[in-house]
This record gives structure tokens, sequence and C-alpha cells, in this order.
């Protein structure tokens, strides 16, 4: 299960999101009942969650925290990506790509950042 929390003003495409996370767990062969969040912020949210979980003072684009925690009978909470989605917009700006792509490079490097 994938689930994706966001302000409604952030304009995403949670279908798209949901898809790109499922081929990333069959490429990796997670094993379906493996569930994962994602969860987009503003820039004074992931500030602060930034100052207090890496002792950073900076605004980083995201933040993984794996868990693997059972969450039902049959269900393992792999972890949360947290994404800024300001600095998403900035990010893509800046590379000259789609806003989705950069979602999406991010999504897979906290990914990535969970199956170490």
């Amino acid at each position: 299960m994938i689930s994706i929390v966001s302000s409604s003003r952030y304009k995403i495409n949670r279908q798209k999101i949901k898809v790109f996370v499922q081929s990333i767990f069959e490429k990796e062969q997670i094993d379906l009942n493996h569930s994962l969040n994602i969860v987009f912020v503003g820039k004074n949210k992931m500030k602060i969650f930034t100052e207090k979980y890496k002792n950073e003072k900076e605004t980083l684009p995201i933040l993984s925290f794996k868990y693997n925690e059972n969450v039902g009978e049959n269900e393992v909470l792999l972890g949360e990506v947290v994404i800024c989605y300001p600095l998403v917009i900035l990010l893509a700006a800046e590379r000259n790509k789609r806003v989705d792509e950069v979602i999406n490079e991010l999504v897979k490097h906290g990914i990535a950042n969970l199956l170490k």
C-alpha cells in the first residue's frame, strides 16, 4: 500500500506517483505486503524536520525515515519519504525538468535510502 499525504495546494499526480513506486517495488523485488508513506510538506515543516533529525540548519528537499515495522497482520511499513514541495519546484526550474520528473527522482532516492 502506498499512501500519499499532501496539502491540496500542492499539485501532484497521486496516481502517477503510485505507479512509479510500484515499478520500483517490482524492480527491487520488494514484497507486496510492504507499505510506504510519501508526505509532501512546505519549507517551514521541512526545516523543522531537518533541524530535529539531521541537526542541519538548511532545508533539505527530501528526508527518509526507515521503520520496517509491522502495522497489520500481513503488512510491514517500510518507512516514510518526506518531500519539500516548494524545493521540488525550485529544483525543477534549476534542472530544466518537469515537476513530475523531479518528484520521481526524489522518491527513487528516498526509497533507495530506505532499502540500505
